[in-house]
């Protein structure tokens, strides 16, 4: 089924009591502000189905986030979507949040490995060796992406293959978490998290929505291959379904704390 295009999203900042529209950016559609003081809540209409790229992820929120808090939500994100396919009965449904998962977690794990790890190279000790690990682990979950995303939720496999994903997956997620971030946070200011925030959130822009194994896992070159495919891949995607519940529109809801 092809989807009508949403209309903007609205991006909020609370502060206070005193909430104040950020200039430039369109009205809302039926928006609420959840979270502390300072945290923009990114919205999306409601009431349609959404393609991913249509989905108004700005970069606002980028603005109050360190790059960990971003890349955490990604982590919620993706855990909320394995929860719906492997707890669902219905394999339409199943079959939606296995694209969203798929489209989530290709797009993260390349601007990770663009944005974030040349800065954990660059600026933590043991960087080198941090970012290594985490492409060493990143290549199998792509592998083991590449083969999910084949499979239909009427495929005996298909469960199984998701599960293998997410323990590999998870663990990577608690290593990184724990650690590199960490580690990251105390080696950038203020503002340089923030910046690394809007950097890796600018990236997802422009990379694959499907999982390539094959590819580079560095810059240059994953860059340049990445450019080459993402439009292949976003016009696949204008053929599959997503979900079209209020938790998938809003990936921004639940928010680390600040």
């Amino acid at each position: 089924m092809l989807r009508r295009a949403i209309r903007p999203a609205n991006l909020t900042r609370i502060v206070g009591a005193q909430t104040k529209a950020q200039p430039m950016v369109p009205r809302a559609v039926g928006i609420q502000s959840r979270g502390p003081p300072c945290v923009v809540a990114r919205g999306y209409a409601q009431d349609k189905y959404f393609f991913p790229d249509e989905r108004n992820e700005g970069l606002e929120h980028s603005q109050v986030f360190k790059v960990s808090q971003a890349i955490q939500e990604d982590h919620r994100q993706l855990e909320y979507y394995y929860n719906k396919i492997v707890n669902s009965k219905d394999q339409d449904e199943q079959k939606r949040y296995q694209n969203a998962f798929v489209w989530e977690l290709a797009r993260h794990s390349i601007a990770e490995e663009l944005a974030v790890y040349p800065v954990l190279e660059r600026d933590v000790s043991d960087g080198s060796d941090r970012a290594q690990k985490d492409r060493e682990q990143h290549q199998e979950v792509k592998e083991k992406l590449y083969t999910f995303q084949k499979l239909s939720p009427s495929d005996s496999d298909f469960i199984p293959t998701i599960k293998s994903l997410w323990q590999t997956l998870s663990q990577h997620i608690k290593e990184e978490e724990q650690g590199d971030l960490v580690k990251l946070e105390e080696a950038l200011s203020t503002s340089q998290t923030k910046e690394l925030s809007r950097a890796f959130e600018k990236t997802k822009s422009f990379t694959p929505t499907r999982s390539h194994p094959s590819s580079p896992d560095k810059p240059p070159f994953e860059t340049a291959v990445g450019l080459m495919t993402a439009p292949i891949d976003k016009l696949r995607d204008l053929f599959r379904k997503f979900p079209d519940d209020d938790k998938a529109q809003n990936p921004g809801r639940s928010r680390p704390p600040m």
